[in-house]
């Protein structure tokens, strides 16, 4: 090991505790004294869920741009003290599950519409979260599926099964 270079941390447990703890510290900032519920699906991304509150508008933000960069926090504080499990998913009173679903129901629509057709159709820029979700679910479907342009532009076409 060279000197002043943090080992690896390998374990996942470990990860998943200190993510936990890292949260619940933010969170207890805001007057939030909460138990974060954590956990591993693929052993990849670490999975906080924290369960609804009166904060619930103020921790998930405008479009969940403050649970993002939660997510960020918590992903940087692993790195930067050396877990090799840093990917992070923060979720707060499952806005996600919900979201992620509703995004599914729409998607369904527009997959059809493409089957029906047979025209390609140009989804509105999305984030990549949004992305996979549809990308899912057009797979699911048989329907293919790209992701075009840059940055904020990047987007998703639906295209029919040759």
């Amino acid at each position: 090991m060279v000197e002043g270079v943090v080992k690896d941390r390998d374990s996942i447990d470990e990860a998943i505790a200190y993510a936990k703890k890292y949260l619940e510290d933010i969170l207890s900032f805001f007057g939030l004294n909460t138990d974060v519920h954590a956990t591993t699906e693929d052993e990849e991304v670490i999975e906080l869920d924290i369960p609804s509150t009166h904060l619930n508008g103020f921790l998930i933000g405008q479009h969940g741009d403050t649970m993002r960069s939660l997510q960020f926090v918590v992903s940087s504080a692993l790195k930067n003290n050396g877990y090799v499990h840093n990917r992070v998913n923060v979720d707060v009173a499952e806005y996600k599950k919900q979201r992620a679903d509703r995004l599914v129901e729409t998607a369904q629509d527009w997959i059809k519409k493409v089957q029906e057709s047979g025209e390609p159709f140009d989804l509105q820029p999305m984030n990549a979260a949004d992305r996979r979700i549809v990308h899912k679910a057009a797979g699911e479907a048989g329907v293919l599926t790209e992701s075009v342009g840059e940055g904020r532009d990047r987007h998703v076409v639906l295209k029919p099964a040759q």
